[in-house]
């Protein structure tokens, strides 16, 4: 290991905070997720040495590290900044070559990227001004309905005759499920109607983005099937998400660091 090159990216979401380091061959050797919290500057740095940590190096061994998301200012280990934008299409594309659009469902904001042939970001559309059509959106119903975060997904696809959540807005969406639960509707149906209602305002940005096929979904949403079934009846097409969805920004940041 001691002759190898190792680069890092690091993507600082205003919900988690993302790392990973990668060899020259690009192979991932060490990657953390982590909340945010309050700190973004401790949380970046935290994030990187658990990257490192399973990577078995030091984090002062990376020949280069990029950073990107809301909090990549505040990574004080980075050697240059780059747009989440950018570093989305860049992780998406290296694990999923034929992509020609990225949609990525994070915690507090959501992403549209149209690619051309080569890769280069055509297009984008973004909501960061609002809550629905986010992951947020979805942590404030579990917490409304008691139930846990990881269970949407498979609930949702056990539905039988979704509920229609009409409202584009968290607050009144919130007052939509009450009522449902007062008329004793069922649960999976409910989850199911909130996995449409995030999959109809991502559509939006889709739309305007003018995406096109083959699609990949990066983001921690990307793990819920229920919002990932949904967004492909909208699109009319697969939709392929990676293994680990939550790490492609700072996996595009490390590819960048390496590219340097």
């Amino acid at each position: 290991m001691s002759d190898a090159r190792v680069f890092a990216g690091v993507d600082v979401g205003s919900a988690t905070a993302k790392a990973v380091l990668i060899n020259d061959a690009a192979d991932i050797i060490g990657s953390a997720v982590i909340a945010s919290g309050g700190n973004l500057a401790e949380s970046a740095q935290r994030c990187l040495d658990l990257a490192a940590e399973e990577a078995g190096v030091s984090p002062d061994v990376c020949a280069a590290v990029v950073a990107t998301g809301y909090g990549r200012e505040r990574v004080a280990a980075r050697n240059k900044s780059v747009t989440e934008i950018t570093c989305h299409a860049r992780g998406a594309l290296a694990l999923f070559p034929e992509a020609r659009s990225v949609v990525d469902i994070g915690g507090q904001d959501s992403k549209a990227i149209a690619l051309d042939e080569r890769g280069r970001v055509l297009r984008f559309e973004m909501n960061d001004k609002c809550a629905a059509g986010t992951g947020r959106f979805l942590e404030v119903m579990a917490r409304l309905l008691e139930i846990e975060l990881d269970e949407f997904g498979g609930r949702a696809m056990h539905s039988k005759s979704p509920v229609t959540i009409s409202s584009t807005c968290t607050v009144f969406a919130e007052s939509e499920v009450i009522s449902h639960l007062a008329r004793s509707q069922n649960i999976d149906d409910i989850i199911a109607g909130l996995c449409n209602a995030i999959a109809s305002r991502v559509f939006g940005l889709a739309s305007r983005a003018r995406l096109m096929a083959p699609t990949i979904m990066t983001g921690g949403v990307a793990r819920n099937e229920g919002v990932v079934k949904a967004m492909e009846v909208l699109l009319g097409a697969p939709i392929h998400t990676p293994e680990r969805p939550q790490i492609v920004g700072a996996y595009g940041a490390a590819l960048i660091a390496r590219d340097q």
